[in-house]
């Protein structure tokens, strides 16, 4: 008698953008982040990486083959978890501009106070990155402004954005957002929900976005 076959598996569950309680890091790179941070690029060996890491130097070198392969592995890290919440959080929103405006804000403030120290190396020490790497990781950080650029631009077409100047307000709005990480500190005044929040009101008058209450009905 033939067995029946067996049931396909149980796909796996939606991750949550907005969730902070897993780990981005492998171990290694993980250590590698602490080192960075305490001491910077430079001022980091590979022994104190190992050391940090619980391994010896060759035993690093056996998992990754320089100091500049873990930095690499850092800023992969840092744009791969931000891209899939954006988009993430860019499906929930649905296609009204304004909407996907807030989940964008909320998505960016979100990111750069739970893992500071990504977005911040991401920042500072993309000048230790070879020519290739930098140029990569550039292009990675255009594609993500241009999710918001295109949200503003949107919202400017069906005129709910008033800004006269959307690409310049869409990058200001960016540069608040990502420099979150050079100053939040879990456990201040705000909670992340909460300063993502104010970041949404603040976006919301930098636009110049029409509240929904007072915009016109379609045809009128």
């Amino acid at each position: 008698m033939t067995a029946a076959p067996a049931p396909p598996p149980e796909p796996a569950p939606p991750r949550d953008w907005r969730a902070y309680d897993a780990r981005v890091l492998p171990p290694i790179v993980d250590a590698a982040r602490a080192c960075f941070v305490e001491s910077g690029y430079d001022g980091t060996s590979i022994r104190q990486v190992a050391e940090r890491a619980g391994l010896s130097v060759p035993g690093l070198y056996h998992h990754y083959r320089s100091k500049q392969a873990l930095l690499v592995a850092i800023l992969e890290a840092a744009m791969a978890d931000l891209w899939w919440r954006s988009e993430a959080a860019l499906a929930g929103a649905g296609e009204d501009p304004v909407a996907r405006i807030d989940a964008l804000v909320e998505c960016l403030v979100l990111f750069h106070a739970h893992e500071r120290d990504l977005a911040f190396l991401a920042w500072s020490e993309l000048r230790s990155a070879d020519p290739d790497v930098r140029t990569e990781h550039v292009a990675r950080r255009d594609r993500q402004q241009r999710l918001l650029d295109e949200a503003v631009e949107d919202g400017v077409r069906a005129q709910v954005v008033r800004t006269p100047y959307p690409r310049e307000a869409s990058r200001a709005v960016v540069t608040m957002c990502t420099s979150v990480a050079q100053w939040y500190r879990i456990g201040g005044e705000l909670s992340p929900a909460e300063l993502a929040a104010r970041y949404q009101r603040i976006t919301r008058d930098a636009l110049g976005i029409v509240e929904r209450e007072h915009r016109e009905a379609p045809g009128r």
